[in-house]
């Protein structure tokens, strides 16, 4: 399991937003965002680099 930092997110949607960017990424197999804490939960084998990448192509800041 990868927890990543997520600065940006404001509701619900920006939560689906980020979880479905991370879902994209190859070998991930599942993610929870949570704006309150400002964090990503990802399951799955995939590269930090990839999350990170994925989450700031939505349009949200991330750090590992």
């Amino acid at each position: 399991m990868t927890t990543i930092t997520v600065e940006g997110m404001s509701c619900e949607h920006c939560e689906q937003t980020v979880e479905g960017a991370l879902r994209g990424v190859s070998g991930v197999t599942n993610a929870t965002a949570d704006r309150e804490a400002e964090h990503a939960t990802v399951e799955g084998d995939a590269d930090v680099t990839a999350l990170v990448q994925a989450v700031e192509d939505a349009g949200y800041t991330a750090l590992a």
